[in-house]
């Protein structure tokens, strides 16, 4: 049970999931920190001299009944930018190495089946037989000659016991 734990931990794809929660974490930390201080201010001055941003008070003296739609702007603002640049500096240029290597491998001749395989074999032996060769997976003459020998053999062995 733990040697699987082990191997599920050591895989390539757990740990650069890691990574990326953490740089991911890191970068909405700094988006934030943008949003907050530079935009937000913005937002609160396009509000008016008197308004400590763009908010509603629901009851008057009641600071926990204040919707800040500031806060809202700010959220959105911070998705759009972690977004777009996780976009743009991340999905699209590994999208593009992805083309590339896809460009640069030529398809090769497609592998033969085991059924395919099996016909060239059965094909070389009964050329080294001196047989003729047989076309598709069976042939008709070989099913007419079996179906005879058993039909021969059927009314050869009752004749002899009665």
């Amino acid at each position: 049970m733990l040697k699987g734990f082990k191997d599920f931990l050591m895989r390539g794809n757990v740990i650069d999931l890691a990574v990326a929660v953490v740089v991911g974490s890191a970068f909405t930390a700094l988006v934030t920190a943008f949003t907050t201080s530079i935009i937000k201010p913005v937002i609160a001055a396009a509000g008016g001299g008197n308004v400590t941003g763009l908010t509603v008070q629901l009851r008057e003296g009641n600071a926990a009944s204040m919707i800040d739609i500031a806060a809202v702007i700010n959220a959105f603002i911070t998705f759009f930018i972690t977004a777009g640049v996780v976009y743009f500096l991340f999905v699209m240029p590994m999208k593009r190495i992805q083309d590339r290597r896809k460009k640069g491998e030529d398809e090769g001749p497609a592998e033969p089946t085991d059924v395919e395989l099996l016909l060239e074999i059965r094909d070389l032996l009964r050329r080294q037989q001196g047989l003729p060769e047989i076309s598709g997976l069976a042939s008709e003459e070989d099913d007419d000659q079996q179906q005879q020998k058993t039909t021969a053999g059927a009314t050869s062995g009752n004749g002899n016991r009665s």
